[in-house]
Formats: structure tokens, sequence, C-alpha cells
């Protein structure tokens, strides 16, 4: 989904979520197996960008691509790299100095690591 080797995911409030233009977005479900994953994701049926993610297991919650968000957005005090395990060879993580490291995914959630930082609103 990201150019560079890696998406910068978010998390929201799925009431939050404002859309224009709806009638261009097309939505894929992944296939694991035989099964078929409940999370949607979300693109732009013209061009294929990565808009959103949407899981009906957590309805509360959103997942924007940041790419895809059209507003201005704060600068994080750190970033959490996960599934390092996972990435591509050429892919070399810009790894700041109060950022953390995972080779899958992290203990803490999105939610407890804003409460840690105080960034909720």
């Amino acid at each position: 989904a990201g150019s560079g080797g890696f998406v910068i995911n978010l998390n929201a409030q799925y009431s939050t979520l404002e859309v224009t233009g709806r009638e261009h977005i097309t939505i894929y479900h992944a296939k694991v197996g035989d099964k078929t994953s409940p999370a949607e994701r979300h693109f732009c049926k013209h061009c294929s960008s990565n808009l959103w993610l949407y899981d009906s297991r957590w309805p509360e919650q959103v997942h924007p691509f940041a790419g895809a968000i059209d507003s201005e957005l704060p600068v994080p005090p750190e970033h959490t790299h996960l599934m390092l395990a996972s990435k591509a060879n050429w892919v070399t993580p810009h790894i700041q100095k109060n950022d953390k490291q995972f080779d899958e995914y992290p203990y803490e959630s999105i939610a407890a690591w804003h409460q840690r930082l105080n960034l909720e609103q």
C-alpha cells in the first residue's frame, strides 16, 4: 500500500468519518486460504488509492491511510514500527530516537498508545 515499503495506518472513531464521492469507492475483502476476511478495505475504484479499512468486529473504529487524509494531522512524539520481520529486504526503516520497534504486532493497542502519550481528544 505504500511505495516506500510501508504504510501509515491511523485509528479514528468511525462516527467521525466524512466522505464525499462514495460512488467512486470500491471495497475489497482479503482472502486467507479458504476464508474471507470481514475487514473491508476501501479503495478509489478509478486509481486504486487506499482510503481506509473498516472491520465490523470493531464497529466504533475506522483505520484511514494517512495519505488519504486531506486535513492537517499532528506530528506524533514517537512512531511505532511493526511487522519489521516481514519487511522487504530493500526497506530501511527510518527509526528515530523515541520510536518503538516490533518484529510482529506490539501488545500496546493504538488506543493505549494515545493514552500513554496523552494524545486523546
